[in-house]
């Protein structure tokens, strides 16, 4: 565990009066109970949306930020800005592909998809999706995850906020959208969710979060304002996973399949985006039931994200809206809990390695 970090990103702003200047990276060893703001060539006011350990090479770091793409080498010591054709895009998520680690994707708002396939050294834009304007927000819709099919590596999938999912079945080179039947569910008064827009469609097409695993092929897993949805055709049509069923959260903040076992995964869940609770919950056969993974622990706000450790089964992280993060190293045993630095806000992602 001495060599594992942990990272949290933290955007601070987001529709709120900015207090405090503390958006960005900050690092934190396990073990330790110090967290550090990492800078190092990563502008001071960049809000931080994704970060992203590379699998294979601990030491590397991506993350995506208000002001564009950055990556470390050594562990977010020094970063460096990617050339992405729009050099100041702003990324809310990273995907380096899990059979090939030098394709790397980076999803956007406006809705982009940038496609590197020499580890960050060179990047395209990938097609324009050409999405209708389903859900008018007070900001601009984005690409919130990414993930790959492991059993089918040109099946890309991405969620967005707040306009429903769309895959890739060539590596990115075209999209197609997946969207028609998340939007069926709204012909039951129980899917209709409207805050901020102009239709009630809106909660079922406001993705958090999507997963592929290996134990499922040609199956996506969705989180979004609704609970977890599921489809078995490659995003064709949709499936309640039906969470209600096994926790009183049921709002999808993040869905993540274990790098070490592709039939384990986890989610973050809670009652409402802006909220004063959250849990983690785990699944053990790739979906089909869960149970409550974070004995012991009392979020103060929405949780916001969940990460397991890439090596080590035991080490599982996640972290609120307000900036507690909690940890298991004995399998959810026991927990500990964490503070980022006061004066942090909207606290989005966790990432450890």
């Amino acid at each position: 565990m001495a060599d594992t970090h942990l990272y949290a990103g933290v955007a601070g702003t987001v529709g709120m009066t900015h207090t405090g200047n503390l958006a960005g990276v900050f690092r934190r060893a396990v073990g330790d109970t110090k967290w550090e703001k990492l800078g190092g060539g990563l502008p001071a006011d960049a809000e931080v949306h994704a970060i992203t350990v590379h699998p294979q090479d601990r030491d590397t770091i991506y993350v995506g930020s208000t002001k564009g793409l950055y990556r470390s080498a050594n562990r977010g010591g020094k970063f460096e800005r990617l050339a992405l054709p729009d050099a100041e895009a702003d990324i809310w998520s990273v995907l380096i592909h899990p059979k090939n680690p030098r394709r790397i994707y980076a999803g956007a708002t406006p809705i982009d998809v940038y496609r590197s396939d020499d580890a960050g050294e060179h990047w395209i834009k990938t097609a324009d999706p050409a999405l209708p304007d389903r859900v008018i927000m007070a900001f601009a819709c984005r690409v919130m995850r990414l993930d790959a099919d492991p059993n089918s590596p040109d099946d890309i999938y991405a969620t967005m906020e707040a306009n429903g999912a769309m895959r890739s079945r060539n590596g990115g080179d075209s999209w197609e959208d997946c969207t028609a039947d998340l939007i069926r569910f709204c012909e039951e008064p129980k899917y209709r969710s409207r805050i901020g827009s102009q239709t009630e469609i809106e909660g079922m097409l406001d993705g958090h979060a999507l997963a592929c695993s290996a134990a499922a092929p040609g199956t996506v897993f969705l989180a979004n304002r609704m609970g977890l949805f599921r489809s078995g055709d490659k995003g064709e049509h949709w499936q309640d996973m039906e969470i209600g069923r096994f926790s009183p959260l049921t709002y999808g903040r993040d869905v993540r399949t274990s790098p070490l076992d592709p039939r384990v995964m986890y989610a973050a869940l809670s009652p409402a985006a802006r909220s004063t609770d959250g849990s983690v919950y785990r699944s053990d056969d790739v979906g089909k039931t869960w149970t409550r993974f974070d004995r012991g622990i009392k979020a103060e706000a929405t949780m916001m994200g969940v990460i397991a450790h890439p090596t080590d089964a035991n080490q599982v992280y996640a972290i609120s809206r307000c900036g507690q993060v909690f940890g298991t190293q004995d399998g959810g045993k026991t927990w500990s809990e964490s503070r980022l630095p006061v004066g942090t806000r909207d606290s989005y992602c966790i990432a450890c390695g």
